[in-house]
């Protein structure tokens, strides 16, 4: 193996570093521009505008995510956005931000992001797409909501589902297990009495921690990939993205924990909310459900035990894509891989409901 770098491999280098002196750094992490559309407490929705050659066509695209998480999980940086690939696929996509935790959240439930919040911008933008039933994309939680409300509300105008590295059998799902030894299973009510919920810290480090040998080899694998200007331009966008992780509300929190992690409730008869019980076998749309192979969040077996709870769906499709928790949504190779899954549901329920396909994306099934 020759290990003296060639001259096009140090020039890259020196591109690299020179630009990142420079700018500050590689990655291209302006937003897709986005237009408001709706303003409820705690629902704001926005709209993404398209490229000014792209008339957006066909039933719309709401993305969903967890409420911890920055919204620009779908939208990392220029080249590796779910939302940049959308719009320009000729979708009309649009994004439920639910913004910044502060302390006026603390008593806000799981009642209300489930019965007002996504009921709210579903029916909004159902409405600017004149009508037409709404696509529905969550990551993480944002697809275990999304799963819920067309559970809780079957007269929503909803096209379909996809839930991606949404983990529902949570007794597969290591990432809780040491604090819950730790406790007792006390650990929500323990974060709500002192913290007021899961603190951003805290939060931003369970993103760390379910890919530690990662991140402790980071510097190392940053170093012999100082020439590749789209592995250093994906760090920092997954940095940023993790610095800006927020904080979930106390009794929210408390509530995820209790009925979904410790009670495994999903994978039962249901969640109990607002005197109401929720099962995950009244959902009554098709449901495209995606893991990542390397998943240390919501591992394949977690995900894939939605497939055993969705019996009152018309059609659950199953498939798996390389990459982390994060990269599975948004990682150098979903584009050929996650995105083109995505794709083709989303071509097929366009047809489904005899439009045609935005721009003639095409449906061939990725293996």
């Amino acid at each position: 193996m020759n290990v003296i770098p060639s001259p096009r491999h140090l020039h890259a280098v020196v591109r690299n570093l020179g630009h990142k002196l420079v700018y500050g750094r590689v990655a291209d992490l302006r937003p897709m521009p986005t237009q408001m559309i709706g303003a409820e407490p705690r629902c704001p929705v926005r709209r993404y505008r398209p490229p000014k050659d792209v008339i957006p066509t066909g039933p719309p695209v709401l993305l969903i995510p967890p409420l911890a998480s920055p919204a620009s999980c779908y939208d990392l940086r220029r080249g590796c956005s779910l939302a940049e690939h959308l719009v320009g696929t000729g979708r009309r996509a649009y994004l439920l931000d639910h913004g910044v935790m502060g302390c006026g959240d603390r008593a806000v439930g799981l009642e209300e992001w489930i019965g007002e919040v996504m009921p709210q911008a579903i029916r909004a933008v159902s409405e600017d797409a004149d009508g037409q039933p709404v696509q529905l994309v969550g990551w993480c939680l944002g697809g275990i909501f999304a799963l819920l409300a067309a559970a809780d509300r079957p007269e929503l105008p909803i096209s379909s589902i996809t839930s991606i590295a949404a983990p529902v059998g949570t007794t597969a799902t290591p990432v809780t297990s040491p604090l819950r030894r730790l406790t007792g299973g006390a650990e929500a009510s323990l974060m709500d009495m002192v913290f007021g919920g899961l603190p951003q810290p805290v939060a931003k480090r369970a993103y760390q921690l379910a890919g530690i040998d990662k991140y402790l080899m980071r510097p190392f694998v940053i170093l012999v990939n100082l020439h590749n200007t789209e592995f250093l331009a994906q760090i920092e966008a997954v940095d940023h993205f993790t610095n800006t992780v927020i904080a979930y509300p106390g009794r929210t929190f408390g509530q995820l924990y209790r009925h979904f992690f410790r009670a495994n409730g999903l994978m039962g008869e249901g969640v109990e909310l607002g005197g109401r019980r929720i099962a995950l076998d009244a959902v009554r749309v098709p449901v495209l459900v995606i893991a990542g192979h390397g998943d240390g969040i919501a591992p394949v077996r977690a995900v894939h035990a939605l497939t055993r709870r969705l019996a009152g769906s018309p059609e659950v499709r199953f498939a798996t894509a390389p990459g982390g928790h994060l990269g599975v949504l948004t990682g150098r190779r979903a584009r050929t891989t996650t995105w083109a899954h995505l794709d083709a549901w989303l071509d097929e329920g366009t047809r489904r409901h005899g439009l045609r396909s935005p721009r003639g994306v095409s449906v061939a099934t990725v293996r």
